[in-house]
């Protein structure tokens, strides 16, 4: 029994390995600029953001082979970051607006989006975080000339993540593993099929008017995990979308402490690996293909078996070890990986029996009841 055990196990870490090695090649990095100067309009909902604004606004202002716009939204911060933006509204491609209040069924971060892309005047919008810098002059550029390069209507890269704490070292990584080692991304260009819908919410570029026809956040007014909702859209009104390799065009550190982690990644988890659906799916994947085969070096009761659970504990972390030099993430997360893998499936549980109870999730001083993802 141990043996077949064993041999499961080796597989469910083996396939999301050789994904991960096979995604490598296409998930590329942004090319060089075009020859034409492209018309970017840079969009960030700010709320509660004195931190990080005027950090995220110098790197923007750095950029060059642009005609760029920046328009900050502050939605109902109740510290400085208005005050911060307006310092740099001498600059004539900075605009601070003021947002409305929050309508009924909208998310907050969705419902600023949607302002933002009605005041804003180009054809290419880019949805920032404000915890997002950019990280040389020419990524703009870059970022327009993949978008026409790729002919997909939105496209989206996960930027070099910063991480101090042991729990973000444990568990944004992973950020990546998900990504490249369970979607097939040459299928996903293939088709536009939204089940291949994957996108990061810190950086988004849309081409203008695809974005007005699908209705732009309107469409997914309610949805929590904004990002994958607006791709899953476009790709349903038969848009193709594409991702980047952001790391060396954007960095973030996208959190400050180990319980803004946990409550981060649990605010998305019901829209995603936490959802009904996938929930058990998920946690057989993660747990039987990351954690068991090293657990299984220790029990295992012949040869084969023994085999079988080294090479299945080689899978599990040579992806987290090539990531380390690729997407320049911590070493210590990589070797902890069984560690994060089991935090990031008692992330998913937490959310999924939150959402059975009907408690809602709180983010920046708003909740947010799950609501149940196509």
């Amino acid at each position: 029994m141990i043996t077949w055990i064993a041999a499961a196990s080796c597989l469910l870490a083996l396939i999301p390995a050789a994904l991960f090695l096979r995604n490598l090649a296409l998930y590329a990095p942004l090319p060089q600029p075009g020859t034409a100067r492209a018309k970017c309009s840079v969009l960030i909902p700010a709320r509660n953001e004195e931190a990080n604004i005027a950090t995220a606004l110098n790197s923007i202002l750095q950029s060059e082979d642009i005609e760029l716009e920046v328009i900050i939204l502050d939605d109902g911060s109740t510290d400085h970051t208005a005050d911060i933006v307006r310092e740099f509204t001498a600059d004539p491609r900075v605009r601070l607006e003021t947002a409305e209040p929050l309508n009924p069924g909208w998310c907050g971060k969705n419902f600023a989006c949607h302002q933002l892309a009605a005041l804003a005047k180009h054809p290419l919008l880019v949805f920032m975080d404000a915890d997002v810098r950019i990280s040389c002059p020419d990524s703009l550029a870059r970022l327009a000339a993949f978008i026409d390069q790729s002919r997909a209507a939105l496209v989206s890269g996960v930027p070099r993540e910063e991480t101090r704490g042991l729990t973000e070292k444990l568990i944004i990584p992973l950020i990546h593993f998900v990504l490249l080692g369970f979607l097939p991304l040459e299928r996903m260009r293939k088709s536009t099929d939204p089940r291949f819908a994957a996108a990061c919410g810190q950086i988004l570029a849309v081409r203008r008017e695809a974005y007005d026809r699908i209705g732009g956040h309107t469409a997914i007014a309610n949805r929590i995990h904004d990002a994958v909702a607006l791709t899953r859209t476009f790709r349903a009104h038969g848009f193709a979308t594409d991702l980047f390799d952001a790391t060396d065009t954007f960095h973030c550190r996208m959190y400050q402490r180990a319980s803004e982690v946990w409550h981060g990644f649990a605010k998305n988890a019901h829209e995603g690996l936490g959802s009904p659906p996938l929930i058990v799916p998920t946690t057989l994947l993660l747990l039987g293909g990351q954690v068991l085969p090293l657990v299984l070096l220790a029990f295992a009761t012949s040869a084969l078996a023994l085999t079988f659970a080294i090479i299945g504990t080689v899978a599990a972390f040579l992806p987290r070890l090539i990531a380390v030099v690729r997407f320049r993430q911590s070493i210590l997360g990589a070797l902890l990986h069984p560690l994060g893998i089991c935090a990031l499936v008692a992330i998913q549980w937490f959310a999924f029996f939150r959402s059975l109870r009907k408690r809602p999730a709180t983010w920046k001083g708003r909740e947010y009841l799950p609501v149940p993802a196509p």
